[in-house]
Formats: structure tokens, C-alpha cells, sequence
């Protein structure tokens, strides 16, 4: 759905939808193409269209089992809406002849102008409707989730989704540290600021969308450059006390999914919960994985107009990891493993309650409070020679970080009139408490998970640090939507952010001789502070000529503050500039997006991101402080992270979607076929660098083409998807090293060559029963998509092979 300058009211529209008998039909779903409004209907078939001001619309009604219904219709004060739907056929219907038809309404869906409490107006933003996916979703598999979401790159793992790893525009992938990351609106990351890394994914069977909002999100969700990804979950069955489902999944190399939800309303209480159980083998030996994550929603509707909801998420999952591999190892054999002994543990857990209150038909208000309680345990070995084997009689290194931080953030929105013009304004406000904390040292020299120091046994282990985190953030933000005509609007923003990062503790400075005696063993404080406050300003513009096309654009400063990771963890893979600063810089987009009746739909932009002192990674010698406190070098290479220069980077992004169903054969009920292209090129370049061999290269982590495409295709209760992915090559440091295929020792650094990966999924529904199957890697190309240079590396982290999964899903 096209996201539009849409006008608002101040009244509310009560309606009906009834079949050709006169009942009444409940859960119709009733949408507004100018305003992009929905309602649904209750069990008498009624519905209100809330803040729908007088005038000509294009309305859309869709309801299971019936065609759907389209009339352009006068509304006013006195407007009476009936809807009478036609059932789709006499006979049994298919779910492709259903999906096909909600498809018409929802399928491709932007966010609307306003929704809820938030403004999307003017706004690049795509919204992945979960279940019109045939796909692996037991494994959460990327590649198909976010298939139409333009420009993405994605560093796969294969642990069955337990971690998402996507970037885009010269982003670091690594847990998507670069965007906003957040379910049902609330974060979800370990630090939002601090550490913005996400352990912790929910399960795509538990999902009803994902939206990935770009361009001016920064005002209303943070300053990152990447934007906001949020997770929004399934609701509660209204029409059920209690409905049940249960899929179990089975693929290769040993993976067993079990996903249970139950859902249900009894009164004005409803929930929605569900258990998720994961365990499998990696494709490489010294890999395994098991997860067990829980999620409750519990609403309560204290009256028509106030809600109250409480969530809980449960996850903890522990996983062996085999390690990085050099070039060479790489294409001999790349599923060789020497580590044996490397261990990471997740344990997550998330509340939040959000009340949510409609002072009038005109001002709605949300308050949501949060928290998080976790920890992540990383256990191994990760020398930079990633060759080296690991001896059993040496001591692991262990990390220990524990997250604990809690906030708030309240929004109010109001529709108001400026003379004879609507007008939506939003204010809201933030507040966000960290106490974190990181230990590094020695572990066991054991080969199980023992995730305990062993400081008395090795007390000369050489990277030992101890910090804490507590970090402050307080944000201010608006937005206003200024209709300056039926068809243009423009929505200003600005975001007001106070920041403090701190890092207290110590880390030990070790010299052993040759015969690995101490000759210095001393503890240096390091305690480091940075304040900062800073005001960001941004600018949306939509223009919508009719209600099928939409030309939209906008500004927005970006804001990246340095995270605990960039100011201390004592690496052998790397060092940090201890004079590292903050990223600042800009987005802009500019595109048109609409369709063509029910058989084409579009969305093409260009972008241009500015990043100044961007963080980046370049090899130089590494240097170390000796007893005088002087800086000498070891005669090690290493990469080098701290802010490397000024970067511009820009491109085309597009996305096309060709309903060849209605083209071709349009008479043929049953049948479904869709073809999409998704396509983004582009281009970067370090404009500017104090480093040496940096100014005028490409940014890493950019593909100059990014290619989906593929075909949906279905007849009666089947349905499948064939989709085909490349990207070409890409860079993994400032200084554009080259891919060394001769390279026997580190793997960390040189190009990701390009790679093409093949995907294939079926599903077939029978009454209460669906199985679904399909191949991922069909081709079994042999690719990788990350060099580590810490967890779970160093060195080159494989792709997987082919592999295969098969579901079976049960709705009671």
C-alpha cells in the first residue's frame, strides 16, 4: 500500500459488511486507500473508520472466502456505509484463490502516514508481511524473509536464525548493530547506544510483520544510520477463547524445530503466547546448537478507550562454534574445523508494559516501559593465526558481558487543523538507563562449556580486563505532517539527544619473555567518559497525484555514538584507536513508488548517505606500551578500528513486482503467479582519510550489485516460491586488501567474492493440516559472507551447503 499525504478529520464513520443473505460478516477487514485507514469488523459485522474527514474515497473491503469489494464512495456526516460481499465460488476454496485476493489489498504494504503513535509520512519504508511468505521460517532464513526489502546484506550463519546479521548502504551486518532494532515497538538490543548488538531474534512463525523504516526514521527511533527494524508480533484471535498451533520442523544436519502458540480473547482479556524449541549440528564438525525461547502478550481493555498489555521474553541458547578459516582452508575444504573448544551462551530476558490511551477522537497517547536482563558468554580460542591449532593445555579466553538497562518512552499525537488544513503533530520523549558490565580473561583449558575464570591457574594470561558500562541517554523528538494541499505535504522533524557513555574498570598490561615468565605484570586504570548533546533536524515530502502513485523524499542527520566494544576489548585480531570518536553524517532518499491495477507495483529511489569520521578497519603494525610507557611496535600485523575518514556512499535501490497471473490468465481462479525483481546498485568512496592507502577506496561491506528476484507461484492448495540471489564482490576493510587464495594464516582479511544462492519452497494446506518443504542452496554453491576478526572466527565463517527442511503444521 502506497504511503500518501493523507488528510484527517474529526469524525468517526460507523459501518456494516454483510454477505448476500444479510448475515453479517465478522473480521472483514474495511481500508481506505487516501488515508490508508483500516478497521475490522466485530462479530455483528460492524466497524468504525476513525478521523475520516468528508470527501471521495477509494474504499476496500476483504473478508476470507468472499471476492474483494472496491468502490469509490462519497463520505460525509451523514453517510451510511453498507457493504455487501459476493462469496468467491460455490465450491471449495483453495488458500492460493485467498491469498491471492487479501494480496490484492495488502500485499507490498508501506507503512501508513500515521500509525498509532508514530508518523510515517514521506518516509522510505517497507513492510514484510510474514505470512504471504513461502519460505523457511523454522529457520528464520534471511534471504527469503527480507527478499523485497531493497539493498539488504546479510551475513549468514546457519544456526537457524538465532542471530539476524543484516546491513545495507556500507553497513557492518554484524547483529544488525547498525539499525534500531525493536519489537512491538520497545528495544530489544543489549545497549541501544552503548552496545547495539542483538542477541536475541524472534521466530518468524511468531510474526504478523516486520517493518524496516530508512531515510528520516533517526527522529522518532534514534540517530543510527541504518534506521529502525521492529518485529510486530501475532495478535491475539479475537473470535477464539483459545485457538492452538503447532508446527514441527525437521532439516539437515540434525535440525528439529518445535514452535507452540496459543491465542485467545475471553471478555476484554486476550493473550497470545507461545514456547519455541531449536537444537541441530552445524554442516561443520565441533558445531551445535540448542535454544529455548518463550513469549507472553497479555492485554487488558480497562475501557473503549484505554488498553493496558504486559510482554515477557524468555531466551537462552547455548552454541559450539568451529571457528574461522584461512583462504586456503577455505577452498580445500571448507568444512574443516581445528577448534574444538569454543562455546557461546545467550540468556535474554525482556519485559514491558504499554498503556495506550485515546484522549479524543483527535489525540491518542502511549507509554511504554522496558526492560532488559541478560548476559552473553563467548569461550575459545581465537588467536590471529587462524591457522594455528588450538592446545588443550592452554587456557581459553572468556568474555562475560551482562546487560542490564531499563526506560521509557512516551508519544502523543494529535490531529489538528491549521485554518482549512489538516495537520498531525507527534511529540514524545525518552529515557534510557544502562548498567552494564564486561569481564575478559582466562578460561578453562577444558573442551566442554565451563563458563567460569580460571585466574588462580593461569595468572599471566595476557588479555585480562574488567569494565563497567553505565551509560545515559535522554531524547526529546518531533514530527508535524503540514497538508499543503490535497496532494503535497511536507513533515518536518527534529531529535534532541543527551548522551553519556561511560567505562570504568582496568585492563592488565602483561610482557613475557621467551620462556613465558612475566618480566611486567601491571594493572592500568583506563576510565573514560564522553557527554555529548546534539540536535538532529530532518525534512519528508510526499506528493501524491493520485491514489496510485506516490513521489516521495527526505532528509535526515545521522548520529553514531562510539559503543563500550569500540572503547575497550582487548582483541589479537585487533586494535583500538584510544582516540576513537563519534560518527556523524546524513541520509537522503528521494524515490516514487505506486501501482499499476492489480498487476504491477513499483518502488524506485536513489539515496546518498554521508559518513564522517566514519569507524572503519585498516591492517597496520600493531603497537604496545612497554615498561617506560613508550609506544612500540610488536611486528604484527593487525587490523586497526578507529574513525578512518570521510565516506560517501550512493545508489539505486528498486523493487517490481509483476502479477503475471492477471496478464496471462486471468479466468484461472485457482492459480497464482508473481514474478519480482528486487535490485540495488551502488557505488562509494572514502572522500577524505588521515590513514594511509585509505582516501579515494571503497567502503567495505558494499556490493555494487545486489540482486533478488524470483518467482510465488501456486493452484489450489498449493503454493511455492523459486528465488534467486547475487551479490558481487565486496570489501572487508578501508584499505580495499584483495582476496589472498594463498593465504595459510589469518583469513581476516581480503574481499567476500561474489556469490549466487538458489532457494526453493512448496507448501500444500489441507483443513486444519499444511506441510511445507523446500531447499536452500539449491544449486549447493560453496560461498562465504563474513570475515570475522573475534566471535565466531577469526577467519573466513562458511556458508552453508545445501540443506533441506520439511514442516508440518497443525491449527486447532
Amino acid at each position: 500500500m502506497l504511503v500518501a499525504a493523507s488528510l484527517y478529520g474529526q469524525q468517526n464513520f460507523q459501518g456494516l459488511v454483510i454477505n448476500e443473505s444479510g448475515t453479517p460478516i465478522s473480521d472483514a477487514e474495511v481500508f481506505v486507500r487516501q488515508t490508508q485507514t483500516l478497521a475490522v469488523t466485530n462479530e455483528n459485522g460492524e466497524f468504525i473508520l476513525e478521523n475520516v474527514p468528508d470527501g471521495t474515497y477509494d474504499v476496500v473491503v476483504f473478508a476470507f472466502e468472499y471476492r474483494v469489494l472496491e468502490q469509490t464512495i462519497d463520505i460525509s456526516s451523514s453517510t451510511q456505509l453498507r457493504f455487501q460481499l459476493e462469496p468467491l465460488s460455490a465450491h471449495k476454496l483453495s488458500e492460493v484463490v485467498i491469498t491471492q485476493e487479501r494480496e490484492k489489498v495488502f500485499a507490498l504494504q508501506k507503512l501508513k502516514t500515521v500509525e498509532g503513535t508514530a508518523i510515517y509520512a514521506g518516509k522510505k519504508s517497507e513492510v514484510v508481511l510474514v505470512g504471504n511468505i513461502p519460505g523457511n521460517l523454522a529457520a528464520n532464513n534471511p534471504r527469503q524473509l527480507y527478499n523485497q526489502v531493497a539493498g539488504l546484506n546479510i551475513f549468514d550463519y546457519g544456526d537457524a536464525g538465532l542471530q539476524l546479521n543484516i546491513g545495507g548502504r556500507g553497513l557492518d551486518p554484524n547483529r544488525t548493530a547498525n539499525f534500531n532494532v525493536r519489537q512491538n515497538g520497545y528495544d530489544i538490543s543489549a545497549d541501544a547506544l552503548g552496545y547495539p548488538e542483538s542477541y536475541y531474534t524472534p521466530p518468524a512463525e511468531a510474526l504478523d510483520q516486520i517493518q524496516v523504516v530508512r531515510g528520516a526514521a533517526s527522529l522518532q527511533y534514534g540517530p543510527q544510520f541504518g534506521g529502525l527494524v521492529n518485529f510486530k508480533f501475532r495478535k491475539p484471535n479475537p473470535n477464539k477463547t483459545i485457538e492452538w498451533v503447532s508446527r514441527q520442523t525437521v532439516g539437515s544436519f540434525d535440525l528439529k524445530t518445535s514452535f507452540n502458540s496459543l491465542s485467545g480473547t475471553v471478555g476484554n482479556f486476550s493473550y497470545y503466547t507461545y514456547f519455541n524449541y531449536k537444537e541441530g549440528n552445524g554442516f561443520r564438525p565441533n558445531s551445535r546448537f540448542n535454544s529455548r525461547n518463550y513469549y507472553g502478550h497479555f492485554e487488558y481493555q480497562l475501557s473503549a478507550k484505554t488498553s493496558l498489555a504486559f510482554e515477557t521474553t524468555l531466551l537462552n541458547y547455548l552454541a559450539k562454534q568451529p571457528g574461522g578459516l584461512t583462504d586456503v582452508q577455505f577452498l580445500e575444504n571448507p568444512d574443516f574445523s581445528n577448534r574444538e573448544r569454543n562455546w557461546f551462551d545467550v540468556d535474554w530476558k525482556l519485559f514491558s508494559l504499554r498503556l495506550e490511551h485515546q484522549f479524543s477522537n483527535n489525540t491518542d497517547f502511549s507509554l511504554n516501559l522496558f526492560s532488559l536482563d541478560a548476559s552473553r558468554k563467548a569461550l575459545g580460542f581465537r588467536t590471529n593465526r587462524v591457522s594455528q591449532p588450538d592446545d588443550p593445555n592452554e587456557p581459553r579466553e572468556l568474555l562475560v558481558d551482562n546487560f542490564y538497562n531499563w526506560g521509557a518512552e512516551a508519544r502523543i499525537l494529535n490531529r489538528y487543523k491549521i485554518k482549512e488544513s489538516d495537520a498531525v503533530l507527534l511529540l514524545g520523549t525518552k529515557y534510557y538507563q544502562t548498567s552494564n558490565d564486561q569481564r575478559q580473561g582466562p578460561g578453562s583449558n577444558a573442551n566442554g562449556p565451563d563458563f567460569s575464570f580460571a585466574d588462580d591457574e593461569f595468572p599471566n594470561y595476557e588479555r585480562q580486563s574488567q569494565f563497567d558500562f553505565p551509560n545515559l541517554n535522554l531524547a526529546l523528538f518531533g514530527e508535524n505532517i503540514f497538508n499543503l494541499s490535497k496532494t503535497f505535504s511536507l513533515t518536518p522533524g527534529f531529535r534532541f539527544e543527551y548522551i553519556k557513555t561511560e567505562s570504568e574498570g582496568s585492563f592488565r598490561n602483561i610482557v613475557l619473555d621467551l620462556a613465558g615468565n612475566p618480566l611486567l605484570n601491571e594493572e592500568i586504570p583506563d576510565d573514560r567518559a564522553f557527554e555529548r548533546n546534539f540536535l538532529l533536524l530532518g525534512l519528508g515530502a510526499s506528493f501524491k497525484p493520485s491514489t496510485s502513485l506516490e513521489v516521495y523524499g527526505n532528509f535526515s542527520q545521522n548520529y553514531r555514538s562510539v559503543t563500550f566494544s569500540d572503547i575497550r576489548v582487548v582483541n589479537p585480531s585487533f586494535q583500538i584507536d584510544p582516540n576513537i570518536s563519534d560518527e556523524d553524517g546524513f541520509t537522503a532518499d528521494i524515490g516514487v513508488r505506486g501501482r499499476l491495477k492489480n498487476t504491477f507495483t513499483y518502488d524506485f529511489s536513489a539515496f546518498g548517505l554521508l559518513y564522517d569520521n566514519r569507524l572503519g578497519e585498516i591492517l597496520r603494525n600493531e603497537t604496545r606500551t612497554n615498561g617506560n610507557g613508550e609506544e612500540i611496535e610488536t611486528g604484527r600485523v593487525v587490523r586497526f578500528r578507529g574513525n578512518i575518514g570521510t565516506a560517501f556512499i550512493y545508489g539505486l535501490e528498486s523493487f517490481a513486482d509483476v502479477n503475471i497471473k492477471e496478464i496471462v490468465f486471468p479466468s484461472l481462479e485457482k492459480a497464482k503467479l508473481n514474478f519480482f525483481v528486487n535490485l540495488a546498485l551502488t557505488n562509494s568512496e572514502y572522500t577524505q582519510s588521515d590513514q594511509n592507502n585509505v582516501e579515494g577506496n571503497q567502503v567495505e561491506f558494499i556490493p555494487d550489485v545486489n540482486l533478488k528476484t524470483g518467482l510465488s507461484l501456486g493452484y489450489g492448495n498449493f503454493l511455492g516460491s523459486l528465488q534467486y540471489t547475487f551479490l558481487s564482490e565486496q570489501f572487508t576493510d578501508a584499505t580495499n586488501a584483495p582476496q589472498d587464495v594463498n593465504d595459510n594464516q589469518r583469513g581476516i582479511e581480503g574481499t567476500i567474492p561474489a556469490y549466487d544462492i538458489m532457494d526453493f519452497s512448496l507448501s500444500y494446506s489441507w483443513k486444519m493440516l499444511k506441510v511445507e518443504a523446500g531447499i536452500n542452496n539449491l544449486l549447493d554453491n560453496s560461498y562465504f559472507t563474513r570475515r570475522a576478526t573475534g566471535y565466531p572466527g577469526p577467519g573466513i565463517i562458511p556458508a552453508e551447503p545445501r540443506t533441506f527442511y520439511t514442516t508440518l503444521q497443525l491449527k486447532l
